[in-house]
């Protein structure tokens, strides 16, 4: 049904995982067993040599076995890991106020230092014109910021998170945006990621009723006028791939670098007929 979903151009599938009590060998394991099922209906894109490539995002935000009393991770070298098993970045943050959260904010990085150390995500490079680098995974986070909802005085963590008691309103975008997260040096380039647990029907309204509507027609209306805004709906693959482009010194419409890098995965070739 994924496949199906996919083929129809209404997005593409990468790894989310859960995991307690883990170690190396068997998340590797774990891991490539996934990344064969999913590719097995067409899924992930490939390198030019065949070798899979994927996205991923931490269950639990446990990035790196990033909670001090061990759960649901096990594994401190999983940025390494993941990366030697072909993902090309991780998606997993902003996390607050859960533990796992990074002081890095509201950026596109490179990790820095021992990745194989416990939450390795904590040192950053900033991603930036001039700068590309091909022995590690991109970390590309969400906006996060301090706002209020409409009509209280307390304040609250924005974390881009769309769920059922709090869908994506106009002032959400317009947080979300005015983060301004970009690759440095080419600012005009904003990214946007927000993320939600879709699949439980108590969260269905948020993505696919009155309030999906409502945060879609803020977006195409008031950030798609063709002059100070155009928008683009991205994969996760299509904004590696535009990332990396702006790294490399692209301009101009980032739709052109869609598939700049990876490719599309093959079930988004229409077959025969």
């Amino acid at each position: 049904m994924l496949a199906e979903l996919a083929r129809a151009g209404f997005g593409e599938v990468e790894l989310h995982l859960h995991h307690d009590g883990d170690t190396a060998a068997k998340l590797r394991a774990d891991v490539l067993d996934y990344l064969a099922k999913l590719a097995s209906h067409g899924h992930l894109s490939r390198d030019p040599d065949g070798r899979l490539r994927y996205a991923f995002i931490h269950g639990n935000w446990c990035l790196s076995n990033a909670r001090r009393d061990g759960r649901w991770c096990g594994v401190d070298e999983e940025l390494p890991l993941l990366f030697d098993t072909g993902c090309y970045a991780d998606f997993t943050f902003p996390a607050a106020p859960d533990e796992a959260q990074p002081a890095v904010v509201n950026q596109i990085y490179w990790p820095t230092g021992d990745l194989a150390r416990r939450r390795a995500y904590e040192q950053a490079e900033r991603a930036r014109v001039g700068l590309r680098r091909d022995d590690r995974m991109l970390i590309v986070t969400g906006p996060i910021a301090l706002s209020r909802r409409p009509g209280s005085l307390q304040p609250r963590i924005e974390s881009a998170a769309i769920t059922a008691k709090d869908p994506g309103t106009a002032a959400r975008v317009r947080t979300w945006v005015e983060q301004g997260i970009s690759v440095e040096g080419r600012p005009e380039w904003v990214f946007v990621k927000v993320h939600t647990h879709g699949a439980p029907e108590r969260e269905a309204a948020s993505l696919l009723g009155d309030g999906g509507r409502a945060m879609h027609e803020v977006l195409t209306t008031r950030y798609n006028d063709g002059r100070d805004w155009v928008l683009h709906y991205a994969t996760a693959r299509e904004t590696f791939n535009v990332a990396i482009a702006a790294m490399e010194g692209h301009s101009g419409d980032p739709s052109r670098f869609r598939d700049h890098v990876l490719a599309p995965p093959p079930v988004r070739v229409a077959p025969p007929g």
